[in-house]
């Protein structure tokens, strides 16, 4: 019974220091990749801080999950750079927004660290595989304000329309059409335009009075849109 007790505590204090370690390497991510670049929207940080990132990518991954640099997640997708991640979260205004769309589950990160701000989040992933992890994995972290779609995001999720913001993690050639009219009057979205062989740019788009005005921000290299955009 002694041998079994301290087999057990032994446990207890490997997870402890375990999730000590990811949580300064959290500290760190914050602290260097994202606040040092100039990310001072305060409830990004902490919502960065917050989200154990580790736990959106592969087993054989975890070890590299807070380093400067995009992650393979499998089908050909990959799980942003952090910086990338806390830069079109702050772009939005977060703490403004309660319903907030967002194009590109992936991993379901993204979503995350939105739900650690915003009411709801409804997201939407065309690869099945990736759609249906990304659910478990959020379900499991108790991230019950996320709302998981399979399907195709050039069409946006219209049932819950309009949205405060729409975040974009793939790159189409232009703005889908229907993304802009389920964007809320006053709202904003971030998202990456151009070709995956030239260089695509992070463009914030703010609709007022039915207006569109987009600005070009960072130039990014995000994986293809691969919705339907032949009616564009």
């Amino acid at each position: 019974m002694y041998t079994l007790i301290i087999f057990f505590f032994s446990l207890l204090l490997c997870m402890n220091s375990g999730g000590d370690a990811y949580m300064a390497a959290r500290k760190k991510m914050v602290e260097q990749q994202i606040e040092r670049r100039g990310v001072r929207d305060t409830a990004t940080l902490r919502s960065m801080l917050a989200v154990p990132r580790h736990l959106f990518v592969p087993l054989s991954s975890m070890k590299s999950a807070y380093e400067d640099r995009p992650l393979s997640i499998g089908y050909g997708q990959t799980i942003s750079q952090p910086y990338i991640v806390a830069y079109m979260t702050e772009a939005i205004n977060p703490s403004s927004c309660k319903k907030v769309l967002e194009i590109g589950t992936g991993s379901g990160y993204q979503a995350a660290v939105l739900a650690e701000i915003i009411d709801e989040v409804y997201t939407v992933e065309i690869v099945k595989e990736l759609g249906e992890r990304a659910k478990k994995t959020l379900k499991e972290l108790n991230y019950d304000n996320v709302f998981v779609k399979i399907g195709d995001g050039y069409i946006g999720w219209e049932e819950h329309a309009p949205y405060d913001a729409i975040v974009v993690t793939a790159a189409p050639d232009k703005i889908p059409p229907p993304l802009i009219e389920q964007l809320k009057d006053g709202g904003k979205m971030i998202i990456p335009v151009g070709s995956p062989y030239n260089i695509q740019h992070l463009t914030l788009v703010e609709k007022s009075n039915g207006k569109i005005k987009s600005k070009r921000k960072l130039p990014v290299r995000f994986v293809p849109f691969t919705g339907d955009q032949k009616n564009d």
